[in-house]
């Protein structure tokens, strides 16, 4: 393992697992959301995202995290591994929602530099992030099964984590340095 991609739903702990891992195998963390978030909620624009994409991950060895189904064949094709945090919607939805109030409460910055902040009024918006873990659980797991098995991905090693048990055996599990 020293290219992995770490993806799950929102709230799926995606980001904290991909840090611990990519630190306990001295690897380089690239978090998705870290170069697509701009300052006031802008997007950068998919060009110039999947350039940064490409040059994060020009490295020998990383973790990167995140869901980003449009830049799969810029990450996907580089990786030897990819461990899907796939925890039952109940969990996800609790993890999701307590991070979401926790954010809001503290203020705290989401990607260092943006400025963008979790707020209440956000979390009951039309792009709320609680809602979008409705939006997308069923067909990111759908989509994800389908790639286990699809042909064009034999290249890679799955990991699925069905619980936080096995997220931290895992961790436990794996000594090995990048």
């Amino acid at each position: 393992m020293k290219k992995i991609i770490v993806i799950g739903v929102t709230g799926s702990g995606k980001t904290t697992f991909a840090g611990k891992l990519a630190k306990k195998l001295g690897c380089q963390h690239i978090s998705l959301d870290e170069l697509f978030w701009l300052a006031d909620w802008n997007m950068t624009p998919d060009k110039e995202f999947f350039e940064k994409i490409d040059q994060a991950t020009k490295s020998e060895s990383w973790v990167l995290d995140g869901n980003y189904g449009r830049t799969n064949h810029i990450s996907w094709p580089k990786a030897d591994t990819i461990i899907w945090i796939d925890l039952p919607f109940w969990l996800t939805f609790y993890q999701n929602l307590s991070r979401s109030i926790y954010r809001a409460v503290t203020g705290v910055e989401l990607w260092k530099g943006t400025g963008n902040r979790e707020s209440f009024l956000r979390m009951f918006s039309k792009d709320s992030i609680v809602l979008w873990l409705f939006k997308t659980y069923k067909p990111h797991k759908k989509r994800i099964e389908d790639r286990m098995g699809s042909a064009e991905y034999s290249h890679l090693t799955f990991h699925r984590l069905k619980s936080r048990r096995e997220v931290h055996e895992f961790l436990l599990e794996h000594n090995e340095f990048c």
